[in-house]
């Protein structure tokens, strides 16, 4: 029994590794937060330069200089930025020109709402009020709810203008950084390819290269997207009459690089002057129903077409960055949080020290499916990997998954129990779970991979025709019953049987067994129990041709060398799939030879 002592140990040497870590995590937070001034034009540089990368390399094939290519793109990109600049603040101050004459046409629909639901006309009732409306639409301006009437135009276009002319405050220094990171690339290339491959060099610059290029590829894809959607939304916008079309379009491609709730906020402003607009209704409910079907049709459709169904995050993440980045930079770090944390998991996904970033935030499964396995069956939810095996049994076969999944995973679960980490009332129930998982999948159909495969003779059909007997392991018997069940699934006779039938001779037709597997995990066996097994079964089964099956054991295993040296009669087989080759190999040899041959192979396998 371990001490209370002896359990506290490892607390303290752990500490110095974790204090320092969660210092530098808070020091490199707070200097992005004070530092924002210079490092948010930064960030908004980079990822500039993924954008246009692609477009300074195809004027360099048309034989332009580099250095031409990039001020050319990037002064070209900057006069398309200012232009929308311009075109937003015009749009933004008709905007609130307009206001004043909308208030009319809100105080009606307002007053409607209130004689039809109570409640509102309270609220309208306990508003502040400027002015009270005059006859014949002359004298004092209707006062809207919510005190809106005391908002001037030039507030109104302030507030509207504030947000999105923000981000131009760092116009120049933005500018200047794009042309130097782009005239820099292969420079700060090779200096990252310094700090984290220098060893391993050609494989490093490769996969540097190939992440720039799949990055510049899902930035470039995704403005071209979010401008088409923009684009959409503008005309759709403009044929339905709605006013400064051109401000809406603008917004509803920024706010979509909001995940989740971007297209939410850029539909409420046009949404609210939809209803100002008009009397009626129907121009609000054109505009719905524009954003509902081009976000559909976007979301659903377009992008899974172009760069697939994810962006690499899981979900959880995006909703964390997006809330982080805005707590940290503002409306700036709302609209890069997803493409600055997709540089931050590709670089995680490439960069060994910065592997913790693509398993906290890419969309990855963070267990290999074998621990995944160990890991349900540990808590007591192993049926919930049924439907998920069975995707994966369609789409290759029974003896993959067991190989792949199930039997590493048995093999998690012998380590912890040779090393007394794992009780033996916890081993009882994992073994009942795995039993039930078996039990489920035992309804699966013929092996896939099998059905292409020959069909073994009659006599291999025969229920007694291949037998596996596990050995002393506490697990050895549930790796037999995946070799039995995946034989089965090949076509095969097979049945499992205990090892206790090899010390008694009640079990009659064990004698015309064709081919014996004893079943063991490597963790937990001996040469010399494997050796009394194999004399036990030679003695047993005579005419039978015994494999070992040393599950899910290493090319380098020391029991595999130590087998192998010995040089023994049975043969080793190392997963279910060879065992399956191995006795399609024997019964394909059988079902060639004459019966006098057939009579002289057994009599020397005897």
């Amino acid at each position: 029994m371990t001490s209370p002592e002896s359990a506290t140990e490892p607390v303290p040497s752990d500490r110095p590794a974790v204090l320092p870590s969660m210092v530098g995590g808070a020091i490199l937070v707070a200097g992005l937060y004070c530092g924002r001034e210079l490092v948010v034009p930064l960030v908004l540089a980079a990822l500039l330069a993924f954008v246009l990368a692609p477009a300074c390399r195809l004027l360099e094939r048309a034989r332009l200089p580099h250095a031409v290519a990039v001020v050319l793109v990037v002064l070209l990109t900057f006069a398309f930025i200012g232009g929308l600049g311009m075109i937003v603040g015009h749009q933004a101050a008709d905007l609130a020109g307009d206001l004043p004459s909308y208030q009319s046409t809100i105080m009606g629909k307002w007053h409607a709402l209130g004689q039809k639901y109570g409640f509102l006309a309270k609220l309208t009732e306990q508003a502040p009020t400027a002015s009270k409306p005059a006859e014949g639409g002359t004298g004092q301006q209707a006062s809207l709810p919510f005190g809106l009437g005391e908002v001037s135009g030039l507030t109104l276009a302030r507030n509207v203008a504030q947000p999105l002319l923000g981000p131009l405050e760092s116009f120049g220094i933005v500018l200047v950084f794009t042309i130097f990171i782009l005239l820099s690339s292969d420079d700060l290339r090779d200096r990252l390819v310094r700090l984290v491959g220098r060893h391993d060099l050609h494989r490093t610059i490769l996969v540097m290269n190939d992440a720039a290029y799949r990055l510049s590829r899902y930035f470039l894809f995704q403005l071209g997207l979010n401008a088409g959607f923009g684009t959409l939304i503008g005309l759709t916008l403009w044929l339905a009459g709605l006013p400064n079309p051109l401000l809406w379009g603008i917004l509803a491609a920024l706010m979509r690089f909001v995940p989740y709730l971007g297209v939410f906020i850029a539909l409420a402003p046009p949404l609210l002057l939809a209803v100002a607009v008009v009397p009626g209704w129907s121009l609000a409910l054109i505009v719905l129903a524009v954003f509902i079907m081009s976000e559909t049709i976007m979301g659903q459709v377009i992008e899974p077409l172009i760069y697939g169904h994810s962006t690499g995050l899981s979900p959880l993440a995006v909703i964390v960055a997006t809330a982080f980045w805005a707590l940290l930079w503002g409306p700036i770090g709302l609209l890069i949080a997803t493409p600055l944390t997709v540089c931050l998991v590709v670089i995680g996904r490439h960069v060994e020290a910065l592997a913790f970033l693509d398993i906290m935030l890419g969309d990855r499964a963070p267990l290999e499916p074998s621990e995944t396995f160990y890991q349900r069956a540990l808590e007591g939810k192993a049926l919930s990997l049924v439907p998920m095996a069975r995707q994966q049994i369609a789409a290759s076969s029974l003896t993959d998954y067991f190989d792949a999944v199930a039997l590493p995973g048995l093999a998690l679960a012998q380590d912890d129990l040779v090393s007394d980490t794992l009780a033996f009332e916890r081993l009882e129930a994992i073994h009942a779970q795995i039993e039930a998982v078996l039990a489920q999948l035992a309804s699966q159909k013929a092996d896939v991979r099998s059905e292409s495969q020959a069909v073994p003779s009659a006599e291999w059909k025969q229920s007694n025709a291949v037998v596996c007997i596990p050995g002393r392991g506490q697990l050895d018997d549930l790796a037999a019953a995946m070799a039995v069940q995946a034989l089965c699934a090949a076509g095969f006779g097979a049945r499992v049987e205990p090892n206790l039938v090899l010390g008694t001779s009640s079990n009659t037709d064990l004698a015309a067994t064709r081919l014996c597997c004893l079943s063991v995990l490597e963790e937990g066996s001996s040469v010399s129990g494997i050796r009394y097994f194999v004399r036990r079964m030679q003695k047993r089964m005579p005419e039978a041709t015994i494999v070992v099956g040393l599950w899910h054991s290493g090319r380098d295993s020391l029991l595999l060398a130590a087998l192998r040296e010995e040089g023994g009669s049975e043969h080793l087989v190392l997963s279910i799939g060879e065992l399956i080759a191995f006795a399609r190999a024997l019964s394909a040899k059988a079902s060639k030879l004459r019966p006098s041959e057939r009579q002289e192979m057994v009599a020397s396998s005897s």
